[in-house]
């Protein structure tokens, strides 16, 4: 049997090929990515994913706090770390007491698949690539349906958030994906939503403040002294106290369910099928054009915006990247994560 030679793709490098071709060239092609790439949002949503993946196979809380114990091995000398461990911890303890039976039947966890691109207009297969992609879970209601099972960690899960989630076209092409290759009919998109509260641990005071805000105090006093003491930093103990009374006066927690739709399919697959004709000639041609109006996207500037602005220095690519796997959604926790199963 003749191997496989087509290049395994993903929905994030189509969707980075449409939205700026130099980034998805830096990115896929060269394979390199900030050496600090790994933003404190996206290192806790992957955290709070792989939390989730083990509570629902194991439904052990145990298990999902030491496995945030050991992620977080750099707390008492990172203060973003430890922010992200005490918010960890308290989210899933919540968690677990917000879902501690559910109305589905877990099928699989983190499954992988590969499928064929289409040619939407002869219906023949791409013989250049395959598109690879992996689903958090996939469960079965009561009454048979199967439903995808998508996690989404957000700062707020307002109506302006859930309005939106029916323009989240991976998980319906992966819907669509799971269906063929996998042969599992997939009804729907069940979004688990969790929702990261702002609250930031208390640093107390430092002696120079305790003694301004002393000083004022005893001057408002008519004897002219103040029985005030410094403000000590707050405990983990009691930031994840804090945090825990958050999690229950807040809606923190939110499940919507999204029919699937193959009309949506039909349109994706058709953008689908030209975006990787567009890459075929940029690839010919080595002509990955440069999509200023991405540099900024969402207030803040694009990873590989240094390489850009500096007109592809090399000592720029060798002191600020490091090389980084194409597609590393389609990594497995690793050896050491994985023992807690």
């Amino acid at each position: 049997m003749t191997a496989d030679t087509r290049l395994v793709t993903t929905y994030s490098m189509w969707s980075k090929f449409r939205n700026c071709r130099r980034a998805c060239y830096w990115r896929y092609v060269k394979q390199i990515v900030p050496i600090q790439q790994k933003e404190a949002s996206l290192w806790f949503g992957s955290l709070i994913h792989e939390c989730l993946e083990i509570w629902h196979n194991t439904r052990r809380l145990d298990s999902v706090l030491e496995h945030i114990d050991r992620t977080c091995l750099t707390r008492d000398s990172d203060p973003g770390v430890k922010r992200d461990w005490n918010v960890a911890r308290a989210m899933m303890t919540a968690y677990a007491e917000q879902y501690p039976t559910e109305d589905f039947t877990v099928v699989e966890l983190e499954k992988e698949f590969t499928g064929e691109i289409i040619n939407p207009a002869t219906g023949a297969k791409s013989k250049s690539f395959v598109l690879s992609g992996k689903v958090d879970g996939i469960v079965q209601k009561a009454d048979g349906t199967t439903w995808l099972l998508e996690h989404k960690t957000a700062s707020s899960v307002g109506g302006d958030y859930v309005s939106r989630l029916w323009t989240d076209f991976q998980v319906i092409l992966y819907s669509h994906y799971v269906r063929e290759a996998l042969g599992i009919p997939v009804s729907g998109i069940i979004y688990n939503i969790l929702q990261k509260p702002k609250l930031i641990q208390s640093a107390g005071e430092t002696e120079e403040e305790f003694e301004s805000r002393h000083r004022a105090l005893a001057a408002k006093n008519k004897s002219g002294k103040s029985s005030a003491k410094r403000k000590l930093p707050e405990s983990d103990e009691e930031y994840q106290s804090r945090l825990a009374e958050w999690f229950k006066e807040k809606d923190a927690f939110l499940r919507v369910e999204l029919l699937f739709d193959t009309d949506d399919f039909e349109l994706l697959r058709a953008e689908l099928w030209e975006l990787t004709q567009q890459y075929l000639d940029a690839r010919r041609r080595d002509a990955w054009y440069q999509n200023t109006s991405y540099c900024f996207q969402y207030n803040r500037a694009c990873g590989y915006y240094p390489i850009c602005s500096s007109k592809n220095n090399p000592l720029v690519i060798e002191n600020e990247y490091e090389h980084c796997s194409a597609h590393t959604e389609l990594e497995k926790i690793n050896d050491s994560q994985a023992s807690v199963f």
